[in-house]
Parts: C-alpha cells; sequence; structure tokens
C-alpha cells in the first residue's frame, strides 16, 4: 500500500533532511529497501533523526534488517561492545546507540507490519532486559575492582538481582515506556579482595545508582530508559537496594494492594538469574497469591477504577487509548481481578504476561469466551496503536493525535484508509472493553461517610457557649477549648455577611459536620482547624466547590490533611480554588508529574487554547504551574519526595514554563518585526537562556525566584525581515522584554515567576540581551571574582545546541582560569562579610539558616572557592552547577577527603531541607540555636581549613 500524498510529500521531506553520509550509504540499498524506506520516512520522526544522529546506521541496517529474530543476539552482541569499552563514558555513548539501532529495526518492522504484535512486544522487553543486565554485568565488575567483591559471611560472591516490574516484567514492554525495576541481593556481609571492605549495601546502592545513570541519563547521545525505582518497598523514601530477608519483612508485614498486583508481573532479569530467584519468589508467593479466593480484591481493583476514572474525568482523556473508558488498564484489571482473586488456588492464572493470562481466564471459564476473544482483540489492536503512536517520535504519549497529519501518519500505519475509520475501530474496542469490565468489576459507589452526631450539633448549636464548649472538651478533647470555640463562631458569624443563597447554606449544613469530623480526627487539629475554616470563607459563595467536598469525601480528607500540614498549601487553595479539582484523586494529587514530562504535559495543556489568545495562555501557565506545586507539596508533606525530589520537580517545572514563555514570546515579537535573517536556513532561534543561582544549582524552593541571564548570537550588522524592519540585536532586546513582562504580568491567577536579571553583564546598567562574543569578553576582561562565583552555579536553561555549547564552553574557561590563591581567597572572603552584613539579621538564641556562620550560604562560598581554586588543575571539576555533585566531584579528584565531601553534603542537606519545611509552614528560615550543632562545625572546620 502506498503512501497517501500529503504522506508521500512528508517522507520526501524527511529524506532530504537526512544528513549527506546517510544519503550517501542508501545509495547502495536495494530497491525494495529503498521503497521501504520512503514508507517509515513518511510515518517516523524517531527514525529519521536516528539516521542522523548515529553515522553508521544507514550502512549497518540492511544487513540487520535481514535477520527477523534479533532478540537472540542482543546480550551476545551488547556483551561484546562492553567488554571491549575502555571507559565508562565510552559505555554510555555505546548503549545508547545499541538501543537506537535496534528500536530503529523494531520500529521499521512496526510500520511495515512485517510481524504479529507479540513479537514487538518480545523484541522490545527483551532489548531492554539485554540493556540492563548487561551494563549490570559491565558495572558489578567495575565496582568490584574498585570495592571487592560483596560476599556472604561464608565467603560466598553475592550477585544483585534486579527485577523487572510491570510490562517489562510481563515482557510486554511499550516503545516508549519506563522500565520499572527493584534491586535485591541474597545477604548481608562485606566486600572481598580490595584494600577497605564495605557493607553489601553500600556496594550494592553503589552499583545501583550506577547502573540507573548508565541507563537514564541524559547525554549528547540520548538516554536509554527512564528508569522509575518507585515501586521497591518504601518507594522513593525507602533505600535503594534491600537483602531478600529485609524485603520478605517488607511485604508481610507492610505490603500494600497496590504492591500485590505490582508483584503478579515481577520478573528476575538474565536467565541465568532465575535458580538464585526462585528463593525469593518462593517467599513472596503467599504476599501476592492467597490460598484462599481472595474476594478483598473486587474492593481494592474498585478503587483504583474510581482513581481512573476520576483522572479520566478530570484530565478529559477521551481519547487516550491507555486510561480511557475501555483502554488499555481496564484490560489490565480485568485479568488482574482473576490473578488476585484464585491465583493462589489456580497456577495457571500466575502467568505474568497479559495474552496469555485471557487464555487461561477463557479455559477455566471465567468469562465466556466470545468476551474473552473480544478482550483478546481490542487488546492487541490498543496496544498495537500505541507502538505505532510512541515509534512516530519516540515519545511515552497514549493520546490519540489531534494534528490532521499525525492522524493520517496513525491510520495508514494502522492499516486504514482514513483516520474516520480508525477512530470509529478504537471506539469499537473500547466499549467492548468497557462493558466486560464495567459487568466485572461493577462501580464503586462510596457510601456516604457516617457523621458522629457531636459534629452536627457543633455547627447547629454555634450560639449556645455552654454546648460548643462542652463538646470540644468532653467529645473532641480539644486542647484548645477556648481558640476552637472562637474560630468556630467567627466562621459561622461571617456567613451573615455572605451572599450564600438557599442551595448553598443547604450543601454547607451537609458539609460542615463533615468537615468537623474530618479536621478533629487529625492529631494537629489545632492546626488545621484555623486553616481548613478560613478556606473555607474565601470559597464558601461558590456552591460547586463546597459540592465538590460534601460529595467527595476523600477530596475532603485531602484537603484537611493538606491544610493541616501547610498553611502555605492553603493559602494556595483559597486564592486559587480551581485547585480543588485536584483532591478528587489521591493517586494523582500524591504523584507529581514524572520530571522528563513537565515540557509535554505544559505542550498538551496550552495545546487546547487558540495561540492568538494571549490572555487564556498566560492563564493557563499560571494554572498549570499552581496545579504542579500543589501536587509536589502533596507528595512532600506525605513524605514520598525527598527535599532534593522536591527541588528537581520544582526546577523541571521551572524549566518547562521558561520555553512555553519562550515560545509565546517569540510568536508575538516576531508577528510584529519578522526574524532576524542571519536565522535562515538553520534549526533554532539563536537564543539562550541561562540559569543562575537556585535554578542552576537544580535548588528551587516553592518561593524561589529565577536569576536569568539571556544571549544571543547575532551578528552586527543582520535586521529582520518582518513588515517593520529593525535591528536584529534590538529584535531580542524586544524578546527579552516581552519574556520579563509574560512572567511578570499579574492576572487573575497572580505572576508567574519573580524574574531577575542583574547577575547579567556589567548588572542593572547593561543590556538584556548580549551576544556570547560579549559575554565571553566581559566574564574574561571584567568581571568581579563574585560575578564567577555566580557563574559556578551557571547552567543552560533553554537554547540551540550551538549556543548552549558555547556558553559551556565559556563557563569552562572561565572557571579553569589559573587564580591567584590569596587573592581569591580574600575576594571570597571579603564578598561573604558584606553578605553577612546586609542581609543577616540576627535573633537572640537563634540560628539563622542561610547567613549565620556554618549556615548555607557558607556551604555555597566554599563550593564555589574550590571551584574556582582547583578547576584550573581539574578541569573535570566545572562539570556540575549544584553543590551536592560539586562536592562529589571535590572527592573524585581528591581535592576533598571522601568523609570531607559526605559532611559537608549532609550538613548542606539536612539545613535545606529545614528551610524547605519552614517555607511550607511559612515560617522564617531560624531555630534554635541548639540545633545542627554538628553540621555548624562541619561546615566552619572546612572554611577555617580553606578560607579561614
Amino acid at each position: 500500500m502506498s503512501l497517501p500524498e500529503i504522506l508521500q510529500a512528508e517522507a520526501t521531506a524527511a529524506f532530504n533532511q537526512l544528513n549527506p553520509q546517510a544519503q550517501q550509504s542508501i545509495q547502495t540499498w536495494p530497491e525494495f529497501r529503498l521503497e521501504q524506506l520512503h514508507q517509515v520516512l513518511g510515518l517516523s520522526v524517531f527514525i529519521r533523526e536516528a539516521f542522523n544522529r548515529n553515522a553508521t546506521l544507514a550502512e549497518e541496517l540492511p544487513a540487520m534488517l535481514e535477520k527477523t529474530d534479533r532478540a537472540e543476539g542482543y546480550r551476545r552482541e551488547l556483551k561484546q561492545r562492553l567488554d571491549s569499552c575502555p571507559d565508562e563514558a565510552t559505555g554510555l555513548r555505546l548503549l545508547r546507540e545499541f538501543r537506537c539501532r535496534e528500536m530503529v529495526c523494531i520500529a521499521w518492522r512496526d510500520f511495515l507490519g512485517e510481524w504479529e504484535l507479540e513479537e514487538s512486544l518480545r523484541h522490545l522487553s527483551e532489548l531492554a532486559e539485554a540493556m540492563i543486565f548487561e551494563t549490570y554485568q559491565w558495572l558489578y565488575q567495575a565496582c568490584c575492582q574498585e570495592w571487592g567483591t560483596p560476599c556472604n559471611e561464608q565467603g560466598e560472591p553475592q550477585p544483585m538481582l534486579i527485577i523487572g516490574m510491570g510490562k517489562l516484567g510481563g515482557g510486554e514492554l511499550n516503545f516508549s515506556s519506563d522500565i520499572d525495576l527493584i534491586f535485591t541481593y541474597p545477604e548481608n556481609g562485606e566486600t572481598q579482595g580490595a584494600r577497605r571492605s564495605i557493607a553489601n549495601a553500600q556496594f550494592f546502592t553503589r552499583l545501583g545508582q550506577r547502573i540507573i545513570k548508565a541507563l537514564d541519563q541524559q547525554t549528547l547521545d540520548g538516554f536509554c530508559y527512564r528508569v522509575d525505582m518507585r515501586l521497591r518497598p518504601f518507594g522513593e523514601s525507602g533505600p535503594l537496594v534491600m537483602s531478600y530477608a529485609a524485603i520478605e519483612d517488607y511485604y508481610q508485614e507492610q505490603g500494600r494492594d497496590w504492591e500485590r498486583y505490582a508483584m503478579v508481573k515481577a520478573r528476575v532479569m538474565g536467565r541465568e538469574m532465575y535458580p538464585e530467584y526462585q528463593q525469593l519468589r518462593q517467599m513472596l508467593r503467599p504476599f501476592v497469591f492467597r490460598r484462599y479466593i481472595d474476594f478483598s480484591a473486587i474492593q481494592s481493583l474498585r478503587r483504583m477504577k474510581s482513581m481512573i476514572s476520576s483522572e479520566v474525568r478530570r484530565r478529559g482523556l477521551h481519547n487516550n487509548i491507555k486510561l480511557g473508558s475501555g483502554g488499555i488498564r481496564e484490560v489490565e484489571f480485568i485479568a488482574q481481578v482473576f490473578q488476585l482473586i484464585r491465583g493462589g488456588r489456580e497456577p495457571g492464572l500466575r502467568k505474568r504476561g497479559l495474552l496469555e493470562t485471557l487464555v487461561s481466564i477463557r479455559e477455566l471459564g471465567l468469562i465466556d469466551a466470545d468476551e474473552v476473544v473480544g478482550l483478546e482483540e481490542a487488546y492487541r489492536f490498543l496496544r498495537k496503536q500505541e507502538n505505532l503512536l510512541q515509534a512516530m517520535a519516540d515519545k511515552q504519549t497514549q493520546t490519540l493525535p489531534d494534528s490532521p497529519l499525525e492522524q493520517e501518519k496513525l491510520a495508514f500505519a494502522m492499516g486504514f484508509s482514513c483516520w474516520e475509520a480508525l477512530l470509529q475501530a478504537t471506539q469499537e474496542h473500547m466499549r467492548h472493553v468497557h462493558s466486560v469490565f464495567d459487568k466485572l468489576i461493577g462501580d464503586d459507589d462510596e457510601e456516604s461517610v457516617a457523621v458522629e452526631p457531636h459534629f452536627s450539633e457543633l455547627w447547629d448549636m454555634v450560639h449556645k457557649p455552654e454546648v460548643i464548649e462542652h463538646i470540644l472538651l468532653e467529645d473532641l478533647h480539644s486542647a484548645e477549648v477556648t481558640a476552637d470555640q472562637k474560630v468556630i463562631t467567627d466562621f459561622k458569624d461571617g456567613l451573615a455577611k455572605k451572599t450564600l443563597g438557599p442551595r448553598g447554606r443547604e450543601v454547607l449544613n451537609r458539609l460542615m459536620p463533615k468537615v468537623f469530623q474530618a479536621v478533629f480526627a487529625h492529631k494537629d487539629a489545632r492546626f488545621g482547624l484555623s486553616r481548613v475554616l478560613h478556606l473555607l470563607g474565601k470559597i464558601v459563595t461558590r456552591t460547586a466547590y463546597l459540592e465538590l467536598l460534601e460529595e467527595n469525601p476523600s477530596a475532603l480528607t485531602q484537603l484537611v490533611r493538606l491544610c493541616t500540614a501547610s498553611p502555605m498549601v492553603s493559602e494556595q487553595l483559597g486564592k486559587y480554588p480551581i485547585l480543588l479539582d485536584e483532591l478528587l484523586d489521591p493517586k494523582q494529587l500524591y504523584n507529581p508529574v514524572p520530571l522528563e514530562s513537565y515540557k509535554v504535559e505544559l505542550t498538551e495543556y496550552l495545546a487546547r487554547i487558540p495561540e492568538e489568545d494571549m490572555e487564556q495562555q498566560l492563564e493557563a501557565l499560571r494554572q498549570f504551574k499552581q496545579t504542579c506545586i500543589l501536587r509536589i507539596a502533596a507528595a512532600d508533606i506525605a513524605g514520598v519526595l525527598p527535599v532534593m525530589k522536591v527541588s528537581d520537580h520544582l526546577t523541571y517545572l521551572a524549566e518547562a514554563i521558561v520555553e512555553a514563555v519562550i515560545n509565546q514570546a517569540w510568536l508575538q515579537v516576531r508577528e510584529k518585526y519578522g526574524e532576524p535573517t542571519h536565522l535562515k536556513n538553520r534549526d533554532g532561534r539563536g537564543f539562550a537562556v541561562i540559569g543562575y543561582g537556585k535554578v542552576g544549582g537544580w535548588e528551587l524552593g516553592y518561593n524561589s525566584d529565577l536569576d536569568l541571564v539571556f544571549l544571543h548570537d547575532c551578528p552586527a550588522d543582520v535586521y529582520t525581515d518582518g513588515k517593520k524592519e529593525i535591528d536584529g540585536r534590538q529584535f531580542y532586546l524586544r524578546l527579552v522584554q516581552r519574556i520579563i513582562h509574560i512572567f511578570s504580568v499579574r492576572t487573575a491567577s497572580g505572576i508567574l515567576y519573580e524574574v531577575d536579571t542583574r547577575l547579567r553583564p556589567s548588572g542593572a546598567s547593561g543590556l538584556l540581551a548580549s551576544s556570547a562574543q560579549a559575554f565571553d569578553e566581559y566574564q574574561h576582561q571584567e568581571a568581579w571574582t563574585w560575578e564567577h562565583q555566580a557563574l559556578v552555579r551557571a547552567r543552560v536553561l533553554y537554547g540551540d545546541p550551538t549556543l548552549s555549547n558555547a556558553f559551556a564552553d565559556i563557563r569552562h574557561r572561565v572557571l579553569c582560569i589559573p587564580r591567584e590563591e590569596g587573592k581569591l581567597r580574600q575576594d571570597v572572603v571579603d564578598m561573604r562579610e558584606k553578605m553577612r552584613t546586609y542581609l543577616g539579621g540576627k535573633k537572640p538564641g537563634r540560628f539563622m539558616l542561610k547567613q549565620d556562620l556554618g549556615g548555607i550560604t557558607d556551604v555555597e562560598f566554599l563550593a564555589q572557592y574550590l571551584v574556582l581554586r582547583f578547576s584550573a588543575g581539574h578541569p573535570g571539576l566545572t562539570r556540575w552547577s549544584d553543590n551536592v555533585r560539586i562536592f562529589e566531584s571535590m572527592h573524585q579528584h581528591s581535592v576533598l577527603t571522601e568523609e570531607e565531601s559526605l559532611s559537608l553534603t549532609e550538613a548542606y542537606t539536612s539545613i535545606r531541607n529545614e528551610i524547605h519545611h519552614r517555607n511550607l509552614l511559612n515560617l522564617d528560615a531560624d531555630v534554635d540555636e541548639s540545633r545542627f550543632v554538628d553540621q555548624r562545625a562541619c561546615v566552619q572546620k572546612n572554611w577555617d581549613k580553606w578560607l579561614g
């Protein structure tokens, strides 16, 4: 079947964009392969980009495609390559090139329909397993050479088992899927054969970290897989690696229902590890598969179904073939309900793969055979569609495209004559799945929460003080009777001044007893009562929000929990009640957007609004930020995100918003002036945004502003090509002004970020946008030492590759300038004293976490000093812009001992953690001076050593 006309043009354009080396190699291909190439180039941006990224792919691909079953050779070939690998950096490049080549083969066969879905999923899963396990083998040997071989008490070497979860475990991996892993090892002990032994737990933790970095880290060659470790015991707050005994204890004592579901698909990576894994699998089987018929699983799945339904409604996922009604997730639930209910008695239901589980369900007669056949057909159809969707650009998506061009591509790849026919077939499959799902799992009609009578009296009898006092004292055992009584009375008195209407008052009368019950059930009710009632006072005239809380007990519970934990959150909810919708789905609320998905999520969020509607675009940006921050804060409060991860999320969110703001500003300025002519015939905008300070160091807090510097590469004699022609450099100045305006203009949802541009060359008197050349000259000829200090914590947030590389080169060269030690030390100390004088405000008996001796700023100055002093001799020290990895690098380059590096990192992170949580509570950054004594001593000791 030949490509439609619109895709013919796409294919031709894609071919013309291939680099000359690829085009030259392709000339030697057989005719039928050239025809196939033309077809896949018309369908997949990923394949086109792979040819341009991998210089030898065009030469190697025809021979690779001759072998239909490549999976059997994945491990052998990858092992050979890694065995001859000279260093870790080369290994990272090799892994990424290997994955890219093989993924092109898989995508090629997918788009040409050369194999069944099962073959595609098998190759994707075995490729991932080969990548994971051979990376483990390679790095295990490297770690043994460095730290010795981990052994048990009998001296027997101990392996680390990597357990693949989810679709990886089931052998049904998506084209662009995350990989969910759990790391474990058999027994505790110590390493042997090295100068200094370490505990097995420490060895395997370091090994695990290296494996994650090897697979997950974004390099110039891309990345291999997004590695998700959140399914491990205790989630992100738990240890990275645990022994068999620790894992067994966890699952038997604390394992939750959703962890049972996850364990159904668990599979060890590397078939030679199967004998070793049997011991652990036998230990875990009683947890996963009950010996009795376990009908409690139905109720658990109903709760999960309710959460999914809320997510579908809230996010409007009617075109999502995974989470939407009748999507892939519902097929998975249907299989799981039988596995969990009957798997303890029916061995056929303990299989990992979904399709083989459906076969067992049919053979056991648990569902009508016709319905199972319909489920199998729907699953194959939707999974094939999901794979093709993701193979178009190697992006993790399950949402059907809105763009006519992308719709045409997907329809053709699926073998349909037009988009409408594909959409109709998709909807029919999903209707069948949902009908089976609904019949089997049923509705989760959540019964209304029974409210104790005294909570109703607490609301109805507000103006009888003796009744309220008795309830608070005798029934609720309040420690703050007078204060609580005043808060409740003031709230109800305040309602007289508001326009509620009959419906609003009726809803409020039903809601308030539930509110009191939820508040006083919390151990910190004395904080929660005033905050929750203050919030309700802000939204009380909006009946829809009152109904939301009254009809959704879980939403009310989340509201009380978050407001009790953080006044910052309660203030946000009061200012922007639209955020209350987030409370409907606890699963979503406590799971922030994955770090790598913020840009995609924001793009999709903004795509619903016309580009020309600038007012709504501005509002949407702010609403997206507030929603994300609420979810980050919720996860933070719940303890599932450590402080470093919180800052990572806030930083990735800021980067996504920076890119979206630049896109909006560019459209506005281009419409008026056109574009600078030096951009013709090149990709990109000749523009970069440099983040300094907290955003540069991956350390953003909830209320942080953005320190930004703007660069361009526009020559002096360039003009724009629009109706209103202006100087090219003037264009970039207008662009920056528009960017700052978008960030700072106040809408109904507040401002986006405070932006500080004073770190640019020449400070407030300098140009808002500098050329890269001018920036380079300024840094080498005019910049003060403190400006070079600031450069330590600077990195590109947005920019063309050329400009990004230019800035990285400038930064590296500036930081590597040989400096006179005495002058550098004096400059840094003088600047630190100046900051303490102007910013320090001492409180008697209090330790000021930022500015006092041994505080955060001392740690930051120490890191900056060490980079400036030692980078001339150790250029690798310029690599990172965050303090934690700077100290790690200092140890790696023998500037600091391991003990010094770890103790400074611990001091820094623990003080930062305190500042961060005080921000959540709206408290000043100071604590009793008896706290952080050891950390302050550590910082002062190192300060005296280097700067004293």
